[in-house]
Parts: structure tokens; sequence; C-alpha cells
């Protein structure tokens, strides 16, 4: 029986698997911002925001969790070199997705966040996470991962 061989990745991979790493860091003390949210901080919000917030569903709650824990898992798996990354990731794409949809066509949250977080904002998030799906399937081709 043998094993496919993996070949060592270039330094362009480790670069970009960290920054991959820290923007999915950056989601989840966005998600761990949301989830244990204080008084205080509810306080620097309008009361639109805060209503849009307050309203969200527990399934696009659930969503969000997949999406950052997902982008998270994955981000580390391509660090440890594991061919699971890809499947990891295209799950984080899924709940960043339904988060997103939910966002963009069921409630007003372009309106009331404005243009550049209701709509640019999450529009990068979708575009990085499929960037990194690719890149999870490139390291894989390329045997940089196993």
């Amino acid at each position: 029986m043998s094993e496919k061989s993996t070949t060592k990745p270039p330094i362009w991979f480790w670069i970009v698997s960290i920054l991959a790493l820290l923007w999915n860091l950056m989601g989840v003390m966005a998600y761990l911002g949301q989830a244990y949210m204080t008084d205080e901080m509810k306080a620097e919000y309008t009361a639109e925001q805060l209503a849009l917030m307050e309203s969200t569903p527990a399934w696009v709650t659930a969503a969000f969790a997949i999406a950052v824990w997902g982008g998270l898992l994955g981000c580390l798996a391509l660090l440890l070199r594991k061919k699971w990354a890809r499947p990891v990731l295209i799950l984080s794409l899924i709940g960043i997705v339904v988060q997103m949809g939910h966002s963009f066509f069921m409630t007003n949250a372009a309106e009331v966040y404005g243009q550049v977080q209701g709509i640019i904002t999450p529009l990068l998030v979708i575009i990085i996470a499929i960037a990194l799906v690719q890149f999870a399937r490139i390291a894989e081709k390329r045997n940089w991962i196993s």
C-alpha cells in the first residue's frame, strides 16, 4: 500500500495560510463579541442596529458559528498540511452564504448599517471564503497537503 507523498509547499503557502488564520480569528472574535455582547457594547449601537441584531433567528446565528469555527479549523488544517482543510472550508463557506443570504435578502441590513458594513464587507467575506476553498484545492492538487 503506497501513500501519496507530499511536496514541500512554497513560502507563499505559509504566508497565505497564516494570513487566512488571522482573518478567521477576526471572524471568531466578531462571533464571540456578538454572542457575549454586554450592555456597554449594546449602548454603542443605534436602536435600529440593535433591533436588527436582536431579531436574528437562531439558524442564522448557527450559520455564523459554523462559518467562523469552520474557517478557523480549516485554516489550522492548512497549517498542519491536512487534506481535510478543503471540506471544512467548504462547510465554512456554506455557513457564510446562509448567513449573508439572510442579511442580503431577508433584512434591511444595508440600510441599517450602511453600504460598507451592510454590503461591501459581507461580499468581501464571501470572496475570501471562496478563495480559501480554491487555495485548499490547489494545495491538495500540488500535494502540499495530504
